[in-house]
């Protein structure tokens, strides 16, 4: 019997967005807090951490592998309380494979966690997850002294077994992800000397400033990061700040809105659609106001922008607005010429291929799409009219569903998302937090 096709009715909010608002906590800073706390020596508190399928992938993880974490779900829907960690003792052995869900990160991050610890632990995930690269964390790890079983896997499942006598090295990384960057540099605190990994453009540098609060030696330059080991991270207090890129998008594109969104991480890695929106001529601006440790938080405020302009992305900004493309290709949509993103064949093997449901999805809409090489363009067109009745397909991926469930959102008509509910995995209140921002 073939699986029932879920399908959700977007309506379009009521009202414009208005005044100042809190999102979610950042979800790559979320795993990271959760998971680096399970590998320090003490009780650490964190707060502000989203409470997602995903980021709940990473905190089940940990608990088979013996940390003790004690979170209560927080008034503004967060998770907040003490993670206790395995420390120089080490994870223990689970019982049973560790299921990632849908989560790359907790599954390429888990790959580097556990390597310096001589147990065995099989790592898998559900169908999408099973379907993505995991090659690009296996070969560094491998080098360092890494066994995997079996040996040349390009996906999960695969079986870990960690090496305490693992060793440093300097790797130049064959792309730019944040997901192998750490997982290099957390298996280098289990080694002895430096782990450098060098990388072709910048990515995002959320480990290289959480690791320091738990006490490491780390160094980081535009392209580079290293670690010095073995050192054993010390519990610390974290804050995640809120995700940049959740609410400023709705702002845009909805007739009449003008929102300041708070407390959100202004990472320089994390604002590149900022940028990019600055260029496409949006009236979009940040405000920093402080620090979270070392990350910068502030705020975005966003204004309706009616007349906005393509523009083209060079390869070396993908890092940055890689999880943004989507959403910022039906940003595209609606401006005035071609906006070109430069080599995004990476897309493609994402929860889906990206590419092909940006174009699917944006032939739907009546909008002209298409790959030349590893270049994406979209023609846009300025008094775009979202078609009656239309469906949409999310293919089953987060970014997919939040990206055509804000055409619907800003647009006069309702329309319909298949497979919307894979939002759950990263924003589960998606739909709730743009309507409560609504006069």
């Amino acid at each position: 019997m073939a699986a029932k096709i879920e399908k959700t009715l977007i309506e379009p909010l009521d009202a414009p967005l208005d005044g100042s608002t809190r999102v979610q906590g950042d979800k790559s800073i979320s795993h990271r807090a959760v998971l680096f706390s399970a590998m320090a020596e003490g009780t650490s508190r964190v707060s502000g951490v989203l409470d997602s399928e995903d980021v709940r992938s990473t905190i089940e993880a940990i608990q088979e592998l013996g940390a003790t974490v004690a979170l209560e779900k927080q008034l503004d829907g967060s998770l907040a309380g003490g993670i206790t960690g395995w420390g120089k003792e080490g994870p223990q052995q689970p019982k049973g494979a560790i299921n990632c869900g849908n989560s790359g990160t907790t599954a390429r991050l888990l790959m580097g966690a556990l390597a310096p610890w001589p147990i065995t632990v099989k790592i898998t995930g559900d169908a999408s997850l099973c379907k993505r690269p995991m090659r690009r964390i296996t070969a560094p790890l491998m080098k360092m002294g890494v066994h995997f079983d079996p040996a040349g896997a390009e996906t999960l499942p695969i079986t870990e077994t960690g090496d305490d006598k693992l060793k440093a090295i300097v790797y130049d990384a064959p792309m730019s992800s944040a997901q192998l960057k750490t997982a290099v540099l957390l298996a280098g605190l289990g080694a002895k000397g430096t782990t450098t990994l060098n990388e072709p453009s910048p990515s995002r540098n959320h480990t290289e400033l959480m690791l320091p609060e738990y006490g490491a030696t780390t160094t980081a330059a535009e392209r580079t990061a290293s670690v010095k080991g073995p050192f054993t991270l010390q519990a610390c207090e974290v804050q995640v700040p809120g995700d940049p890129s959740s609410a400023a998008f709705a702002a845009l594109l909805k007739s009449g809105s003008s929102i300041q969104v708070e407390d959100v991480s202004l990472n320089t890695a994390r604002i590149g659609f900022v940028r990019t929106l600055e260029r496409m001529g949006a009236d979009i601006t940040i405000s920093r106001e402080g620090q979270a440790g070392k990350e910068p938080y502030g705020i975005i405020s966003a204004c309706y922008t009616p007349s906005l302009r393509g523009c083209e992305i060079p390869a070396d900004k993908i890092p940055s607005i890689v999880d943004e493309v989507p959403v910022l290709s039906l940003v595209a949509a609606f401006a005035h010429g071609i906006t070109v993103f430069r080599q995004v064949s990476g897309l493609r093997l994402k929860e889906t291929d990206r590419i092909a449901a940006i174009m699917e999805g944006l032939g739907v809409l009546g909008v002209d799409s298409w790959m030349d090489g590893d270049d994406l363009f979209i023609e846009g067109q300025p008094d775009l009219l979202i078609p009656e009745g239309i469906e949409l397909d999310a293919k089953k991926d987060h970014r997919m569903a939040m990206t055509w469930a804000l055409a619907g959102l800003c647009g006069k008509t309702p329309i319909t998302v298949t497979n919307f509910d894979s939002v759950k995995v990263d924003l589960p209140h998606f739909l709730e937090s743009l309507a409560r921002m609504t006069r």
